[in-house]
């Protein structure tokens, strides 16, 4: 979803800059900044892996090991 919202944002700031539609464009460029910010952080949450977080009332247990894992 953030990179269609990126797509259209950067389409939009691209239109109404060609367009002479100042306001409108600083608004798409906002929503770009947005949009991106989004992506990395989606990207970043991606590269984390899976954090499962148990209640109070579940034991500690130990992490699983795996490729990259000590």
């Amino acid at each position: 979803m953030s990179v269609w919202g990126l797509v259209w944002a950067v389409f939009g700031t691209a239109a109404f800059a060609l367009a002479g539609r100042v306001g409108w464009a600083i608004a798409c460029g906002v929503l770009w900044l947005v949009a991106t910010i989004d992506m990395l952080v989606v990207l970043r949450h991606i590269r984390q892996g899976p954090h499962y977080q148990p209640g109070p009332d579940v034991p500690p247990y130990r992490p699983p090991e795996g490729p990259g894992r000590r």
